[in-house]
């Protein structure tokens, strides 16, 4: 009997394996769909604990809706137009920003030759190439924006989402065998997803903004677009931050000069310190961190499955996956190898 139990584990292990393939697959050939859809579900749980907080006032719920509708917009708006400018003129000079970083990096290269250091010049320059990572933003920025050119659609989806979100606990009740777990662990769920999100997207806000302020307080050229940048990319800890500031400070070294791009780095620093290492985890408390490995890999993976917005996305789609793990007491275990270090419950 056992000997027949460990025969059929491995054929059963095969047909998931086969079935995730599959299910990647998918992912990967709707993502001109599923990348807007995610962007909606990342602008909902962001609008619903507003939107339930008028509700709980006694704000009827059409007026309610409206309200948080209409805020999302004219926030959406005000992005768009501000960092659109930015956007264009950094495309636009991204070319002679490259050709500045190569002179750069061919004059360090000559320095180091004429100190004795023997180095293969064309291997290194197109190895260690900066201008690739000016081009990667580029490119990243871009992408988001073709993706919110659907901006009508991912509205309607928002509007539509938060419509269903107050009668679906009632849903899940009448659905489910057994109605009060089922609604406890949803609600776990949701209310461990409202609270990470709103969080980490004020957090990010205010890196954004400090970051935006600080570069433009030393002249740096398109600080709300850097802003905007580092607004984003703080979803993803301890990588993001990282990938933020490169071009930022590769931009103040073409632009400035070495002083300034010392002091870009030391700004983005600081605020990364304070807010991302500081404020950020006594506000979130435990059980909420992913591990450095996890954050890394999923960035990859969902990269790779979802191009660039994927990788904005990656943090909170691996999240959603722990909290919804950790709210259930037989899946727990895996949450917990899932979570960082500080992020086991004592």
């Amino acid at each position: 009997m056992k000997k027949i139990a460990e025969l059929s584990a491995g054929p059963g292990f095969l047909v998931t394996a086969a079935a995730f393939v599959v299910v990647i697959a998918g992912i990967q050939a709707a993502e001109s769909i599923l990348v807007p859809f995610l962007i909606a579900v990342f602008i909902a749980v962001i609008c619903a604990p507003p939107l339930f907080w008028l509700q709980r006032k006694k704000v009827p719920a059409v007026l309610s809706m409206i309200i948080v509708v209409s805020g999302a917009i004219v926030i959406g708006l005000s992005i768009m137009t501000l960092v659109g400018t930015s956007l264009n003129d950094f495309s636009q000079a991204l070319p002679s920003y490259q050709e500045s970083l190569q002179e750069k990096m061919s004059g360090l290269l000559e320095w180091l030759e004429g100190m004795g250091v023997d180095i293969y010049k064309e291997g290194v320059i197109k190895t260690l190439n900066p201008g690739f990572a000016m081009k990667l933003v580029a490119s990243l920025l871009t992408r988001l924006g073709s993706v919110l050119t659907n901006s009508f659609m991912i509205l309607l989806t928002v509007i539509f989402i938060l419509l269903e979100a107050s009668g679906f606990p009632n849903k899940l009740r009448a659905a489910s065998d057994k109605p009060d777990a089922s609604f406890s662990n949803f609600n776990s769920f949701i209310k461990n997803i409202n609270r990470y999100m709103v969080i980490k997207t004020l957090t990010s806000l205010a890196t954004g903004i400090a970051i935006a302020v600080w570069l433009m307080f030393l002249g740096v050229n398109h600080p709300l677009l850097w802003g905007l940048l580092a607004f984003l990319l703080n979803y993803v800890p301890n990588i993001g931050p990282v990938i933020a500031a490169v071009p930022a400070i590769l931009l103040a070294l073409i632009q400035l000069g070495s002083g300034p791009a010392l002091l870009t780095g030391l700004g983005y620093a600081v605020v990364n310190i304070i807010i991302g290492s500081i404020i950020e985890p006594k506000i979130m408390g435990r059980g909420l961190g992913l591990s450095t490995l996890v954050v890394f890999l999923s960035l990859v993976f969902w990269g790779w499955v979802l191009g660039p917005v994927g990788m904005l996305l990656s943090v909170p789609l691996t999240m959603a996956v722990k909290i919804a793990l950790d709210s259930n007491e037989e899946t727990r275990w895996i949450a917990v190898l899932l979570g960082s270090e500080g992020s086991i419950r004592k």
